[in-house]
């Protein structure tokens, strides 16, 4: 459900929506179109575990070892776009800087705790692909503080967390989701319970290493212009 908060603007115009369906019907939106799979799940800032929120992923595989997402803060026709993240496989996980890996969470406990569910898709089919995600690792970043209320994107985009064990989703937040979409975590959580994780284990490094981690602005030298100096042969 997306967060309460009107865009600033008037409603889309009659123009507006007509030109938009001459544009539709003659571009082929490929990338857009290539998105395949709507998760959901919940989402803290790095640094803040007590700003939590619902986050609805619509996934597209660049390969078997990557898949990227857009993320709204809902599901409707009026959901705003408020982040990205990326989706990577163990194995290409291992591949990364070590400065790198803080950036990236683990979905084993949102996979095996219920929490990360396809709406709408039955369980059964749900689980083939969610045996995958369970080994993977994710890096986020939001762009829309919209739990602070902000009806525009304000400030710097700020890495995101996933929870990592129980306790930490707030008790209202999980039922909530539960009752709209009409499933049990508990239950869920009991039927993916032969699931299994990276199969190294956690990284030690991976969620931020258990520390918070926050993105920050500062100011810095400019460096130099690229000479503009043409050459022609």
């Amino acid at each position: 459900m997306a967060t309460e908060g009107r865009v600033p603007g008037e409603p889309v115009h009659t123009g507006t929506a007509m030109l938009e369906t001459v544009t539709g019907a003659i571009q082929s939106f490929v990338p857009i179109k290539n998105i395949h799979q709507h998760l959901c799940a919940f989402h803290f800032y790095g640094d803040d575990m007590t700003r939590q929120l619902e986050a609805h992923h619509f996934c597209s595989h660049q390969t078997e070892e990557m898949r990227q997402c857009l993320i709204y803060d809902g599901s409707g026709s009026d959901a705003r776009l408020i982040g990205v993240e990326y989706i990577v496989s163990e194995v290409t996980f291992l591949t990364l800087p070590d400065l790198e890996k803080p950036m990236w969470h683990s979905h084993e406990y949102e996979v095996k705790s219920g929490m990360l569910f396809m709406p709408g898709i039955p369980r059964v089919v749900q689980r083939r692909d969610l045996e995958k995600v369970c080994k993977t690792y994710g890096k986020t970043i939001h762009f829309w503080q919209v739990d602070k209320g902000d009806l525009l994107p304000l400030g710097i985009p700020q890495i995101m967390m996933a929870c990592t064990r129980d306790g930490q989703v707030y008790e209202n937040l999980a039922r909530d989701v539960e009752k709209r979409n009409g499933i049990s975590f508990q239950e869920e959580r009991e039927n993916r319970a032969y699931m299994r994780g990276p199969e190294k284990g956690i990284h030690p490094l991976a969620n931020a290493a258990g520390r918070g981690i926050k993105t920050e602005l500062r100011e810095v030298e400019l460096s130099p212009a690229a000479s503009t100096t043409r050459v022609f042969v």
